[in-house]
């Protein structure tokens, strides 16, 4: 494979293969080498505004957004949780978002679909991020005890991914050859003859 190393090279690597599919959710991936440019506050409040706008089960929007800017004590704290590996690169994006579900409803009760509705909210903000030229990437590798800590978090909110949200750079900017080599590999996605079902085991037939 010919060496890759501007963003216009490993953008058009990463895009879906997906003929005719939403260019925005095609071109979305999860890049490491980001700039230290900061984010507009105008482009946060748009990121965060269609994130408050998303689909909620019976409206109850069970989603809370822990906003990060870097320089600031909250970016700090999102930053102390991470896992080695993802401290190695997460200080450069502008900023690191912690996404939480509370988990009872405005009456008390269970609320079967707050993470569910996280995640649509947690969407919603990565593709206006996109849709505004900015690139994101969601991190499991967190320690959930830390961060519930940190922020005073009680047994009711579930907690979802760190969202770094920065601008892109070029991949020759990672010096870790293990992050970088993830960095230019092509994408990868199981068939849709194995997502898309009829029966547990019967392939859509599309």
């Amino acid at each position: 494979m010919a060496e890759i190393n501007t963003i216009a090279e490993v953008n058009k690597l990463k895009q879906a293969p997906a003929e005719g599919m939403e260019p925005l959710l095609a071109h979305r991936w999860s890049p490491r080498a980001f700039k230290e440019t900061p984010v507009s506050p105008h482009d946060l409040k748009l990121i965060l505004e269609a994130a408050r706008w998303a689909a909620s089960s019976s409206n109850e929007q069970p989603w809370r957004f822990l906003v990060g800017v870097k320089g600031s004590e909250t970016h700090n704290k999102i930053f102390s949780t991470l896992v080695g590996f993802n401290q190695m690169w997460a200080g450069k994006p502008g900023v690191l978002i912690l996404g939480f579900a509370q988990l009872k409803d405005s009456k008390g009760n269970p609320n079967r679909y707050a993470v569910y509705d996280l995640g649509q909210a947690a969407v919603s903000l990565i593709t206006e991020a996109t849709a505004l030229g900015l690139m994101s990437h969601s991190m499991a590798g967190f320690d959930h005890e830390a961060a519930k800590k940190a922020f005073f978090l009680a047994d009711d909110h579930a907690l979802g991914a760190v969202i770094a949200i920065g601008y892109q750079d070029d991949p020759s900017s990672i010096t870790n050859e293990q992050m970088r080599e993830r960095e230019i590999a092509p994408r990868e996605r199981k068939p849709l003859s194995e997502i898309a079902l009829t029966a547990l085991d019967t392939p859509l037939a599309i």
